[in-house]
């Protein structure tokens, strides 16, 4: 169990990289410097392969439990995807998806 001052220690540590990692990039690229191609072609990459990266690693285990949780599982997906290209409002595609998959789980399977 960790007593007050090394809780302390490890919050303080943790705040120190996560703010250096986030100011880090506003330090690297000044306003009067051009972006390099490289990071500005994985700025427009790296969102659709993580997203992907995401689904897959959601959906791994699908078929494993029960077949009311697998069809649940790839309903919600298509019905988030299928949303997000209609709308493009990640927060209502995400929320909506979560509701959608909740109520299909708790559905009987007819």
């Amino acid at each position: 169990m960790l007593n007050n001052l090394q809780l302390a220690a490890a919050v303080t540590a943790s705040f120190i990289c996560t703010a250096f990692l986030r100011f880090l990039p506003f330090i690297c690229f000044h306003k009067d410097k051009q972006i390099p191609a490289f990071i500005q072609y994985l700025g427009k990459v790296l969102p659709s392969a993580i997203m992907a990266v995401l689904v897959i690693y959601c959906l791994r285990n699908t078929g494993s439990d029960s077949l009311q949780s697998a069809i649940a599982q790839i309903a919600a997906v298509l019905f988030t995807a299928l949303l997000h290209l209609w709308k493009k409002n990640t927060y209502l595609s995400i929320t909506a998806g979560t509701v959608f998959y909740i109520i299909l789980l708790h559905l009987p399977l007819v």
